[in-house]
């Protein structure tokens, strides 16, 4: 996963598609669910996940209306196309992100 600045989440529109994991670092689930993304990178090793702590970007919390953590933003053009907050399992963050592959 990607360490994304606070400068690449404003940029965030100019790219086709954009997955982004919020965190925080005391959060037991974030911490499952952040393993369970690096085996659907493994997976799919062509997929670019970003990341980043939601303390330090509140006021992204705000604009996306974050509920909680851990969640995974999927942007499309720009724009917000899904939040998931319950990664169930490896196979549905598998079914979720494939399409995301640049292969």
């Amino acid at each position: 996963m990607i360490e994304i600045t606070k400068e690449q989440l404003d940029a965030i529109s100019d790219e086709e598609k954009t997955i982004i994991f919020l965190y925080t670092p005391f959060c037991g689930t974030c911490k499952l669910a952040k393993s369970m993304l690096e085996i659907v990178e493994k997976i799919i090793p062509s997929i670019n996940i970003y990341t980043k702590d939601l303390n330090y970007i509140p006021e992204f919390a705000e604009k996306w209306k974050i509920e909680s953590v851990p969640c995974l933003l999927i942007f499309e053009k720009g724009q917000i196309a899904e939040k998931i907050y319950a990664f169930h399992s490896i196979d549905y963050l598998y079914q979720k992100l494939k399409s995301f592959s640049t292969i």
